[in-house]
């Protein structure tokens, strides 16, 4: 079983795109989450920066969609998907690997009220509307009631 979950921050903005397949077009959109690293507290103490791992996602479809929506660069996403990994030689002939997801799950990990619209996240929750003035219950000879008081109950 090769299944991956991962909780980090987008580092750009998702890119959608459309491509050909069989049944026409498909949505498929990218982005990266850097997912930071545990640090122990001799690390944290020392003053050593925290070290990210970067996975690059790929999520088709609707769910791909949805991710270009609502999230933006610097929002915290988690996701759930398979793994894979490849190499490639850098411009300094360095070889290095790059770990892709194909995102089966994306959750939303950033709240709502903590999003720049301006950036493609979500728009904040409106106002809520003023509640209706309360309405008086009718007095209880109104509903066919006797009052009685509680001085002549037996108990």
């Amino acid at each position: 079983m090769n299944k991956l979950t991962i909780i980090g921050n987008l580092t750009r903005d998702p890119e959608l795109r459309s491509v050909n397949g069989r049944d026409g077009a498909v949505s498929v959109c990218d982005f990266t989450v850097a997912v930071n690293r545990r640090q122990s507290a001799q690390q944290r103490q020392n003053g050593q920066q925290q070290e990210a791992d970067f996975f690059r996602v790929t999520a088709w479809r609707g769910l791909g969609e949805n991710a270009s929506k609502y999230l933006a660069k610097g929002r915290k996403v988690a996701v759930v998907g398979s793994v894979s990994v490849s190499t490639y030689t850098g411009n300094d002939g360095v070889t290095r690997a790059n770990l892709e997801v194909q995102a089966e799950d994306i959750e939303f990990l950033t709240p709502r009220n903590e999003t720049n619209t301006a950036s493609g996240g979500y728009a904040a929750p409106a106002a809520p509307a003023p509640a209706p003035a309360p309405v008086p219950a009718p007095a209880p000879h109104q509903m066919g009631f006797t009052e009685v008081e509680t001085d002549e109950l037996p108990f």
